[in-house]
């Protein structure tokens, strides 16, 4: 059967003979010459959007094997951190040589966060993904580093790879469970242009730009935020609600796949995933789905942006060219504190009528709670009554001392008296009498 990958064999039986992959130009004029050529790497880093003058700027190369990338960033003016899952000498070796002060370290790239190295303006992802065995979980560590671009460049599977697979149309991910790829065995995964694009929008980046297809691989610049808008640019949608999408609360965390669900409104007709433009604290989000819920009225359903530190975060959404519209907040990676809950009043939630119910123009209580923390939701505050939990239906926005919780009675309730306590995390209140009625 025919090696497909046979070219990459000699790359490491060379490696092994000479023991460098990057080559380099040494200040006395003197040259390493590596597997790679000074040309091919340099021509790899010129397919990115990268100025010559970084000064000010971090810059993190994550996979940096000899260094080429990481001087070249030093060389340009950057703050750069270095890393690798081993300890390479010749890395060391470079280093002293050009006298380089790059921040060297050895790391998984599944240990990186931002509390662990930190966030970066530029990251470089060169050569790394087909090593990973969960590369869009890698890609989204870059992501979550990325303060403004990432450059990833990768090997992509072509038509030569997957005759008939329609490789350059479709999503598609071949999985190398041993050494089939080029016989290294760290070689996970290849991916197609389309898979590549699509991993890097679901790790993360707002936008993903294809800069170019070389050889072996391709070349994307990956963005968190959209473009700027335009000076003339309208006036952004009102943002009408923002919920968790699965418990409907306003509390996320970034340790699980959250997703946030946004209702604005908007006269634009016929608007499409590609039109809706969320923003979380700045940093954009693709859509994963758009949809009209009745006339000027949408919703769109995105990931929370990874990489965003703990506490409140702005929610806008841009239509097409529009500015961001008005603003709603979330609460990410918060803890509850509560000290004490003090229930002012209830009434029925229809016609107000104080400490009742009447089941026979609905079933809904309104109450007045002080002391709620910040961050309570629909999610987190729980009303305990009759040995079950009755669903929360509204939570006042944070503001006022006293907020007000709308709950759910059910509806085949008998009438009499009842009493139910607020429950959020460990605290409850004293039990609050209520009588049930039909009327």
């Amino acid at each position: 059967m025919e090696d497909r990958f046979a070219h990459v064999r000699p790359w490491g039986e060379r490696r092994t003979q000479i023991g460098w992959w990057h080559s380099f130009e040494l200040p006395e004029g003197r040259t390493i010459t590596g597997v790679c050529s000074l040309e091919s790497l340099k021509t790899r880093i010129a397919q990115f959007p990268i100025p010559q003058q970084l000064t000010g700027k971090r810059v993190l190369d994550i996979g940096t094997w000899d260094g080429w990338f990481a001087f070249e960033m030093e060389r340009r003016g950057a703050d750069v951190v270095a890393i690798d899952c081993w300890d390479n000498p010749r890395f060391r070796e470079v280093r002293s040589l050009l006298r380089s002060h790059v921040d060297y370290r050895q790391m998984d790239v599944y240990e990186l966060t931002p509390e662990t190295i930190g966030r970066f303006d530029i990251v470089l992802f060169m050569g790394v993904l087909y090593h990973l065995k969960h590369p869009l979980l890698g890609l989204e560590r870059v992501c979550a580093l990325s303060t403004d671009f990432a450059a990833v460049d990768s090997f992509v599977i072509q038509e030569k790879h997957l005759p008939g697979a329609d490789v350059a149309t479709r999503a598609v991910m071949e999985f190398y469970e041993t050494d089939e790829f080029g016989g290294d065995f760290t070689n996970w995964a290849g991916l197609s242009l389309p898979c590549l694009r699509a991993f890097c929008r679901t790790a993360g980046f707002a936008r993903v730009e294809l800069r170019s297809v070389l050889e072996y691989g391709a070349c994307l610049a990956c963005y968190r935020r959209w473009e700027s808008p335009a000076h003339d640019a309208p006036p952004g949608p009102e943002l009408v609600e923002v919920f968790h999408s699965a418990n409907f609360g306003i509390n996320f965390q970034s340790r699980y796949d959250d997703y946030v669900t946004c209702i604005f409104r908007s006269p634009e007709p016929g608007l499409t995933r590609n039109d809706v433009k969320p923003e979380v604290s700045g940093y954009g989000a693709i859509p994963l789905a758009t949809k009209s819920l009745e006339s000027g009225l949408w919703q769109a359903d995105f990931k929370v942006p990874p990489g965003l530190p703990p506490g409140w975060h702005e929610v806008t959404v841009r239509v097409d060219r529009s500015l961001p519209g008005t603003a709603r907040r979330i609460a990410l990676d918060l803890p509850l504190h509560v000290s004490s809950l003090q229930v002012r009043a209830i009434c029925d939630a229809l016609s107000g009528t104080p400490d009742r119910v009447d089941l026979g123009r609905g079933h809904w209580l309104s109450v007045w709670i002080e002391n709620l923390p910040e961050n309570a939701d629909r999610n987190n505050v729980r009303i305990l009554a009759a040995e079950s939990r009755w669903p929360v239906t509204y939570v006042d926005p944070a503001g006022n001392a006293t907020r007000q919780i709308n709950f759910e009675v059910p509806q085949g309730l008998a009438p009499g008296s009842y009493a139910f306590c607020v429950a959020i995390g460990n605290y409850r209140s004293d039990p609050v009498p209520f009588d049930v009625v039909v009327a």
